[in-house]
């Protein structure tokens, strides 16, 4: 299976001083006409102290100058990876558009106000099932799982206030570089990397 990407040369030239002002750009792209039912779905890969790496997708839930930002249950695989080593990759895989961007950084928990507040905008239905999932342990049966949901909707009914779990809340990360890939014909493509500086940001063009 092979396809030839057909894009416009995406050069120097193009792009904005700040990374987060390029990712911006991109994502309002991608977003308003990029054919993607979750543009803000990301690969989270993370690694153990040893070494070990493992991936999954997760929802970005925010970005802004301090970085990218998703949410997790801390006891998690990717919640205690990161906790034992905090380096981590993000890779948002745009390909109606052919396009990619690679965030590599580092990872810290939020605020809990901030994750308090972010739980609050969550439907009631994904709130309970924070507290239902311990998640990445396991379970005997998807059963289980349904019954202690039905236990916490019996103890919340729809409207009653849910308290944010106290082992479940957010990641921000914080780029030390950002890539920013488009595809091209005959695997000719344009490959921009953001490099974190004292004085700011370095570009660098990468051969594909």
């Amino acid at each position: 299976m092979r396809e030839q990407y057909r894009s416009e040369d995406f050069t120097e030239k193009d792009l904005a001083a700040d990374p987060m002002d390029q990712f911006a750009h991109w994502f309002s792209e991608v977003a308003r006409g990029g054919g993607l039912h979750e543009p803000n779905a990301m690969v989270v890969s993370t690694a153990t102290p040893d070494g070990r790496p493992s991936s999954r997708t997760v929802l970005l839930k925010q970005y802004d100058g301090r970085g990218f930002v998703f949410f997790t249950n801390y006891g998690s695989r990717k919640g205690r990876e990161l906790t034992a080593n905090p380096y981590v990759s993000l890779l948002f895989p745009w390909h109606p558009l052919a396009r990619q961007v690679v965030v590599t950084g580092t990872a810290a928990r939020v605020g809990r106000e901030e994750t308090v507040a972010y739980f609050r905008t969550r439907p009631h239905g994904s709130q309970l099932g924070a507290w239902a999932s311990e998640q990445s342990s396991v379970i005997g049966s998807r059963q289980e799982l349904v019954e202690r949901y039905d236990e916490l909707a019996a103890r919340y009914p729809e409207g009653e206030k849910v308290p944010a779990p106290p082992q479940w809340g957010g990641f921000r990360v914080v780029p030390d570089a950002i890539e920013f890939w488009q595809g091209h014909t005959n695997r000719l493509h344009d490959r921009l990397r953001y490099v974190r500086e004292d004085a700011g940001w370095r570009v660098e063009r990468l051969s594909p």
